[in-house]
């Protein structure tokens, strides 16, 4: 397969030439389906591309740049656009800069840049969470799928209180709760927790501050909240896993609440804080309380919410010959 030559000369400079050093550290070349190589001679000003038998595309950059849209800086994706005077842009920034060019400002028109396209279809990119810990290099086409699930991309920030934009790994976000969200941080595998709420009649839907805890190495988030179901508010508490969903598996927790001499007890594995709290909450996967059950529990004369939640938190432990798993309860 032949391809158009796509030509694109300009000094680089030594910062350029560090970052793309960088990237073979982890990487030693980025390769071409159907045995083409790219060849990269980072010594010099200038890098040179061999794509197919014969074609030689002289660049200063490194091909994923190649591939990036200058407005978004995301990865281009077919229809990839293009100006009279060969400046690219994806399809998407194409209808926000008004069919201007943002190099040069001349009409775009629908010109579409099919060697660049051509030269997508034969490469083979490593993930972009490569920094963060992912071995894996795909398609060019396939990469984006995997990226939307890769293990190591970063997690959301589990607070549910405000809509909070922050993400990053685990140590960061355990950091980021305690620091600017100021949850209570716990460390054991039971707790006994009391909420109060005077008035609780007039609150249809309030969430009660997250609450953090560290055990067998690892950090769960319990939740409290009350909403509608239907036409009825209830209360509910749930357990997410800070953590994969794979590894989320390896724990179980129960929850309690009761009074008056009755209880409920719910028992389930935690969900893992790739699932939105909304998803989770919406769900019912938690022990949820009925109001008039709730206020049944806070005994007196019902007009105020005493809620007292007890748990605990396990580790399964896999038992080879019977294949079950039995709990390792944490004293």
């Amino acid at each position: 397969m032949e391809y158009d030559n796509i030509g694109c000369v300009s000094s680089i400079h030594e910062d350029e030439i560090h970052h793309h050093n960088n990237l073979h550290h982890h990487f030693s070349s980025l390769k071409l389906k159907n045995d083409t190589n790219i060849n990269i001679n980072s010594a010099t000003s200038t890098t040179h591309y061999n794509v197919g038998p014969t074609t030689i595309i002289p660049a200063a950059t490194t091909v994923h740049d190649l591939m990036e849209c200058p407005v978004c800086t995301n990865s281009m994706y077919p229809p990839i656009h293009q100006c009279h005077n060969g400046h690219t842009l994806c399809s998407t920034c194409k209808t926000r800069v008004h069919n201007r060019c943002p190099t040069c400002r001349q009409e775009l028109g629908d010109i579409r840049c099919l060697a660049l396209e051509k030269v997508a279809e034969s490469l083979e990119l490593p993930c972009k969470y490569y920094n963060l810990g992912c071995p894996e290099v795909f398609p060019y086409y396939g990469k984006l799928k995997h990226e939307t699930i890769c293990n190591y991309r970063p997690y959301d920030c589990p607070y549910a209180g405000s809509e909070c934009s922050v993400v990053g790994d685990i140590p960061f976000l355990v950091s980021h709760l305690r620091d600017d969200h100021k949850v209570d941080m716990h460390t054991g595998c039971t707790f006994n927790h009391r909420y109060v709420k005077s008035n609780p009649r007039e609150v249809e839907n309030a969430t009660w501050m997250l609450t953090v805890f560290h055990c067998f190495g690892q950090y769960f988030c319990l939740h409290f909240e009350v909403f509608h179901l239907g036409t009825a508010p209830v209360y509910m508490a749930f357990l997410r896993f800070i953590g994969d969903e794979i590894e989320a598996r390896n724990y179980g927790y129960s929850l309690e609440v009761g009074g008056s001499g009755r209880k409920l007890i719910w028992e389930g594995t935690p969900r893992s804080i790739r699932d939105s709290h909304r998803k989770v909450r919406d769900s019912h996967d938690g022990l949820i309380i009925q109001r008039n059950m709730a206020l049944f529990f806070s005994g007196g004369d019902r007009k105020e919410l005493k809620l007292r939640v007890t748990g605990r938190k396990w580790k399964e432990q896999q038992d080879p010959d019977a294949h079950v798993c039995i709990p390792n309860l944490c004293s």
